[in-house]
């Protein structure tokens, strides 16, 4: 029996739910899931698995889909695939959402104010809050940024926050922040789309139940890139700029400039004249002002970084260094989301705000610690170590769920390269009932809720919560095999 399930209160000593795999009858309902749990007792197995086709079907006719690098499907083509979308909601009551909110809002201000402060006067380094070496020498600070202005002061201007609720033996739980995510974070086109997909397939219940929307995400995005704009008169043109269409997000880049009415473009598509960026359009060069930017650091300028980088734009730094373009999220964010400087975030919440942490980190050990390492090697069966610049769920052991050869592999390659890893005690995620071949059953679950910060902090009431589809699996990733579902959050 897992400790926290979302939707039912276990009895003492008794399995959770409504009688399918893993669940048993004699529960009670979490309030606000009651109005959802009486619907869900009414629709037959045969109901929510046509359902469950006719999602799967219209996503792949849209093009939902994401790669995945390396991979092959069955017959040895292609690497599209479709992110499995799970039926069942999960829902946040009113109070609980205005919490979470207030603690994304508290993290983000601190994160944006950390980075400034790191690329200007380094005071949290001078106070030694944070370690210089661990920021200096991090793969992901850019000593191109030092001194640069940005427009605001905000460097992160769309924030994905990954939060987990840990459940405890009591059958309540609570949230923590996993990781940061202030590069470029993507999902947000799945949160749209899922939405989109509920009402079409389940109209009935957004008349039962009071949903806070999230289709307006678009608009608050586009309010965003321009509050970042150097030109403060007229109205700023704005590009999402893309790696291309092989690229594992490339459906989101073209939703999302599609939804902000603006263009999608290609480093080849930008070109560095006086001082400027300009777009080649049918019409002749355009300036532009925004560059909502998905592409890494490393790629954005090959006479600055990559020099054989061709997804870029030669002269982007020059033109950025001077104020003539903003580029959303800034150049440098990635030593702010590093998962060596994860667990110095909420000493920067008290430093910089002068208040206690909302939300709380996981505990975190740092291998690059002496005493951390050696507890970590000499417990590394009971935690989850990660590589500190991993992402999407590789670079990783899950040790529990890891075999006494992985461990021992992977503690060759900790005590190879400590300061390259960290690791977190395995948390007991809080799960979800969800539609499984075997019916409904609970998988653990996770919440990526996009943050925008322009002249003020914004955010949808909702987020993409990513499901482990696979029995026991605590790992979400869609390249991973993980899913997603739709969040709803419950007005007053």
């Amino acid at each position: 029996m897992h400790p926290f399930d979302e939707m039912y209160v276990p009895a003492a000593g008794q399995p959770l739910g409504p009688g399918a795999k893993g669940y048993d009858s004699r529960v009670t309902v979490r309030d606000h899931y009651r109005g959802y749990a009486d619907w869900l007792a009414l629709q037959s197995k045969e109901l929510m698995a046509e359902r469950r086709e006719e999602a799967e079907m219209i996503f792949r006719r849209v093009g939902i889909t994401f790669a995945v690098y390396g991979a092959k499907d069955e017959d040895g083509s292609g690497t599209e695939r479709l992110i499995p979308f799970d039926l069942i909601p999960r829902i946040f009551p009113t109070a609980e959402w205005d919490m979470l909110e207030r603690g994304l809002t508290q993290r983000v201000t601190a994160l944006n104010r950390f980075l400034h402060d790191v690329y200007h006067d380094q005071e949290i380094l001078k106070a030694g809050v944070v370690p210089r070496d661990q920021v200096l020498r991090n793969s992901q600070y850019r000593p191109e940024m030092q001194g640069v202005d940005v427009p605001g002061e905000v460097y992160s201007h769309i924030s994905g926050i990954d939060i987990v609720r840990s459940g405890n033996a009591d059958g309540s739980g609570e949230y923590y922040v996993l990781e940061d995510n202030l590069r470029v974070p993507s999902g947000v086109s799945y949160m749209l789309e899922n939405r989109k997909m509920m009402m079409r397939l389940f109209p009935g219940l957004f008349s039962r139940h009071r949903v806070a929307p999230v289709a307006h995400y678009p608009d608050l995005l586009l309010e965003t890139l321009r509050a970042s704009s150097p030109v403060t008169a007229g109205d700023p043109t704005v590009v999402v700029l893309t790696p291309g269409m092989y690229n594992s997000a490339y459906f989101e880049h073209a939703f999302l400039a599609q939804q902000m009415g603006v263009e999608l473009v290609e480093g080849q598509d930008l070109f560095f004249k006086d001082g400027f960026i300009y777009m080649r359009t049918t019409g002749g060069p355009q300036r532009v002002d925004v560059i909502y930017r998905r592409v890494d650091d490393d790629f954005l300028d090959p006479r600055v970084f990559r020099p054989d980088s061709a997804l870029g734009c030669a002269g982007l730094m020059e033109a950025y260094r001077a104020g003539h373009v903003s580029i959303c999220n800034a150049v440098g964010t990635g030593v702010a989301d590093d998962k060596s400087i994860y667990p110095y975030v909420p000493k920067m919440i008290e430093f910089y705000l002068g208040e206690k942490p909302i939300l709380y980190n996981v505990p975190t050990y740092m291998c690059r610690e002496p005493e951390d390492l050696k507890y970590v090697l000499a417990n590394m069966k009971d935690l989850v170590v990660k590589e500190v610049h991993g992402a999407g769920g590789y670079g990783m052991l899950v040790g529990p769920a890891s075999t006494q050869a992985e461990i021992e592999e992977f503690r060759r390659v900790v005590q190879a390269k400590p300061e390259g890893y960290i690791a977190q005690p395995t948390l007991s995620l809080s799960s979800c009932p969800t539609f499984v071949e075997s019916g409904i059953a609970p998988r653990h679950i996770d919440l990526r809720p996009f943050v925008l910060m322009g002249k003020e902090v914004q955010m949808v009431a909702g987020g993409l919560t990513r499901v482990a589809l696979k029995e026991g699996s605590l790992v979400v990733n869609s390249s991973q095999g993980g899913g997603t579902k739709d969040t709803w959050v419950l007005e007053a």
